[in-house]
Parts: structure tokens; sequence; C-alpha cells
């Protein structure tokens, strides 16, 4: 491995921590599981402790990177540059669709800076069918929420979410030693695989999102008083869900049956 991270100094403001254990490195790399003739974009290639290793294995990669100086150094690295398309950008703005320039579904993968994992991984979910699989290192709370179930603490939003776009599945679990700087969280890697066919079928996702919102920002309330916008506590009855529970009860089949309910309605 180069050694490029000298001199480069992690920013806050990018919530820039630096993957610099080769072990782990090598876990994460055989989990992606690169292919030549796949369509592989990196998000946040930092210093290249992921990008170097996943070039070794194929000939072309998309990196999408927002700090100007990481990105003029992979321009200019010794050895992977001709392989790398460089794109400036925000990744929570970025059409990835455009990125398809013919049938081959994306392959997303990143370290992903913690204080936007949450907006970005609702970014991606819109360009869900046209990706054929994501990896990201994210705090292992956020992998936590994105798998949690019906019940458990961790179920929110993200998860309900989550589980409508993809079939997530949780695949390593890295300390924070593993870093440069070490970030005082533990993180984990996800493997997000979006559904061929949607677990449920909605009206309209918009809906799906709004009731989720309405729900889960008011989570030790009652449906009854958190939806009470959206539905009667008799409309809740009919669709035969207990207006007593709490958002974090509910599961996804219940919430799109809310959502069309709304729908139906409008």
């Amino acid at each position: 491995m180069s050694k490029q991270h000298l001199g480069h100094t992690a920013r806050k403001r990018f919530g820039q921590n630096f993957l610099h254990d080769n072990y782990v490195i090598d876990q994460i790399v055989t989990a992606i599981g690169p292919q030549k003739d796949q369509h592989m974009v990196e998000i946040g290639p930092g210093l290249g402790a992921l990008t170097e290793p996943v070039c070794e294995l194929i000939d072309a990669l998309t990196v999408i990177e927002l700090d100007r100086d990481l990105a003029a150094r992979l321009k200019t690295h010794p050895f992977i540059a001709n392989k790398l398309t460089i794109i400036e950008a925000d990744a929570l703005k970025f059409d990835f669709s455009q990125l398809i320039t013919d049938d081959k579904p994306l392959r997303i993968f990143g370290n992903l800076p913690y204080n936007i994992s949450t907006p970005l991984m609702f970014h991606l979910f819109s360009f869900a069918n046209k990706v054929q699989d994501m990896h990201f290192m994210l705090q292992k709370e956020v992998v936590n929420r994105l798998a949690a179930i019906p019940g458990n603490k961790n179920y929110g939003r993200l998860s309900v979410m989550a589980q409508y776009h993809c079939q997530v599945v949780p695949v390593i679990q890295v300390p924070p030693g593993a870093f440069n700087p070490p970030p005082k969280v533990d993180s984990a890697v996800v493997r997000l695989i979006p559904h061929q066919n949607k677990p449920v079928s909605l009206q309209n996702e918009e809906t799906l999102h709004k009731v989720c919102a309405q729900a889960f920002n008011q989570r030790r309330k009652t449906i009854r008083n958190s939806l009470k916008e959206s539905l009667s506590e008799q409309q809740l009855m009919d669709l035969d869900i207990n207006p007593e529970l709490r958002a974090e009860n509910l599961s996804l089949e219940q919430y799109a049956k809310i959502a069309n309910a709304v729908d139906s309605l409008a």
C-alpha cells in the first residue's frame, strides 16, 4: 500500500477518518468482490485506502470526491490515475443515474463520512433501480438502524425505507483503531442489495416517506396521535392496525397499508 496519506490532515468539516488497517481493508475489498466489466463507483475515495486495492482487481473505477485536494492527489496517483474517472461533486446532490452509460447497473461502495451517511442513504435509495448493490462503511449504530426490526430501539424511518428498497446485510465490524484519526465509535460495513421486486406495493413512495416521518418524529406517542393528520383512529382500526401502537411497533407492511390508505383518500 502506498503511504499517500502522509501530508494530508483529516478535515473535520468533511467528517474524514481514513482507513489504514490492511487486514480490515482486505476484508472489505473481499466483501465487495469487484469484477472486471462491472460498473464500480466509489463515494469519497479519500486517500485511496479502498481505491488502490479495488483498482488492482479491475480496469476502470468512477470516484466521487468533494475534497479538491484529495481529487487532485488521485489525478496524479502514480499507479491508478489512468483507471480512474474522477468526479468532483457532492454525493448528496449528485445524479447517479447519469453514470449509466450502458445496461450495467452500478455497484457503489465507500467509507462514508458519518455526518452525511443518513441523508446520503435516502438520496441513493432514489436510484435503487439502477444499482446492483452497495457496500458502505458506516457508524455501527447506523448499520444497526438499517437492519433493525420492529420493536427494536434502533428501528426507525431509516430502517423502514432501507428495507423497502433493499435487502440489508451487515458484513464486517470494524474497530476505531482501523482509522486515522480513530473515531469515537465502532464502525461496520453493510451490504445493501436493491430488491428486484419491492416487498410491498405502494401507490406512492413519497407517501410512505411522509407517514414514516410523521410517526417517528413523535415516536413516544401512539400512532393514534402521531398519525392523526393522516388517518383517524377508526381508519387505522379499519386497516386492522391497533391505534395504541407506537411508531417502532409497526412493520413495513403496516406502513405500506397506511400510506396506500392515505393515497386512496387523497
